[in-house]
C-alpha cells in the first residue's frame, strides 16, 4: 500500500514493507523498509535539508529521529524533479506507524516544512 501527501507543492509517497528475514518476533524485533519518493510539483527548485521522524510501536511513542538530509544526502529537485530512496526501521511490536516532516529550502532562499504522510508498519502474522 502506498501513502501520499502533498504540502507546499511537494508530493511525498511512501511504500512500506516488512522484512521477515531481518525480524525476530520471539525477540520483539520487527524490521521494515520504506521507499520514499519526493516530487517537486512547484515552480522553484528546492533542496531537502532535514528530516524529522516519529516512530510508534504498538500505539506507543517508540523513537524520534531528527537529522540532516536523507540517507546521507541533501537532494536537490528542479521543477518537476523527483528523488527516491529506501531506508528502514525496527520496532518491538508487530504493528506500528511512522510520520514526520522534511525541511526544504527553495531557490528563493525561503525555508518550508513538508508533511510526510503517516504510514502503517504491519508485520504479516499467521492466524490459526
Amino acid at each position: 500500500m502506498s501513502y501520499t501527501e502533498t504540502t507546499n507543492s511537494i508530493k511525498i509517497s511512501v511504500d512500506p514493507a516488512a522484512i521477515p528475514e531481518e525480524s525476530s518476533p520471539l525477540l520483539g524485533k520487527y524490521a521494515f523498509s520504506y521507499t520514499v519518493t519526493i516530487e517537486n510539483l512547484g515552480e522553484a527548485a528546492v533542496k531537502l535539508l532535514e528530516r524529522h521522524w516519529v516512530v510508534r510501536s504498538g500505539g506507543e511513542h517508540f523513537v524520534e529521529v531528527v537529522g540532516e538530509g536523507v540517507v546521507g544526502q541533501l537532494p536537490e529537485l528542479a521543477c518537476g524533479g523527483q528523488y527516491s530512496y529506501t531506508s528502514g526501521t525496527i520496532i518491538n511490536k508487530p504493528v506500528g506507524e511512522m510520520t514526520g516532516s522534511y525541511t526544504f529550502r527553495a531557490e528563493t532562499g525561503s525555508y518550508f516544512q513538508v508533511k510526510i504522510p503517516t504510514f502503517d508498519l504491519l508485520y504479516p502474522t499467521v492466524i490459526n
